[in-house]
């Protein structure tokens, strides 16, 4: 199971929310870059990068910042925030940006995940899902549909998409645990499908936990920053 230490970027600074409320921040390094040359000495594979002013505006605010820590960075990087077009896309593809992740777009205009699959590939594209209470959230989850997560996430998946990232976001930032239930039902009913685990991580035992339910990868953020799980003990669970 890959380790996907997470850097969101608000204001040109690494910062972490509770819950995803914006009003609720805490700056966990003024310097994204700094924060990202840490995580490359690591030896993880892949890097987590969300533009949450990107997220918030509907465009790709934070591109060139998120170029240069790709350049900075031995580590495969995927990126979301904003992505409402082609050309953001195919922007951050040529820079060297490994996965762009889409999300709001998926719900609001579904026909857009499959042009970006056709055009660049589903090993490019990922599917970020966010839910609260099971039904889906956009726009840097200011607004709420009436689309469950699972319905979502078949609906993609015929569509052609391959990789998903889930998000409770009533776990998010909280360190309380995640929704594992969630994932067993992703898992089961998307099993040719990589499943990332977003929100909620605490303890090695949760990670544990999601590797044996059998998802790909675990995005880890709040519970790095706080010290509660060490990059070191983020390595071992990826290298095992």
């Amino acid at each position: 199971m890959n380790i996907l230490p997470a850097i969101d970027i608000k204001d040109g600074k690494a910062v972490r929310l509770f819950k995803g409320d914006f009003n609720q921040q805490t700056v966990v390094n003024t310097s994204p870059i700094a924060q990202a040359k840490l995580f490359s000495t690591s030896g993880l594979t892949y890097l987590h990068i969300v533009d949450l002013d990107g997220a918030l505006q509907g465009e790709a605010v934070n591109a060139e910042l998120i170029q240069e820590i790709k350049k900075v960075s031995n580590m495969r990087v995927e990126v979301g925030g904003g992505i409402r077009h082609l050309s953001q896309i195919a922007s951050y593809l040529e820079s060297g940006v490994d996965r762009v992740i889409i999300g709001s777009m998926a719900v609001k205009h579904p026909e857009f995940v499959k042009e970006a699959i056709d055009r660049f590939g589903s090993e490019k594209i990922v599917i970020g899902i966010d839910a609260k209470n099971g039904f889906v959230s956009t726009e840097g989850w200011l607004e709420q549909s009436q689309i469950s997560y699972l319905d979502l996430a078949k609906q993609m998946s015929e569509y052609g998409a391959t990789i998903f990232v889930y998000t409770d976001i009533d776990k998010d930032g909280t360190l309380t645990g995640p929704s594992f239930p969630h994932y067993e039902k992703l898992v089961e009913q998307l099993p040719d499908c990589q499943i990332i685990a977003s929100g909620g991580v605490h303890s090695m035992t949760d990670l544990e936990k999601l590797e044996k339910i059998g998802v790909s990868g675990t995005i880890v953020g709040k519970a790095y920053y706080s010290g509660a799980i060490t990059l070191e003990e983020m390595v071992e669970v990826e290298k095992n």
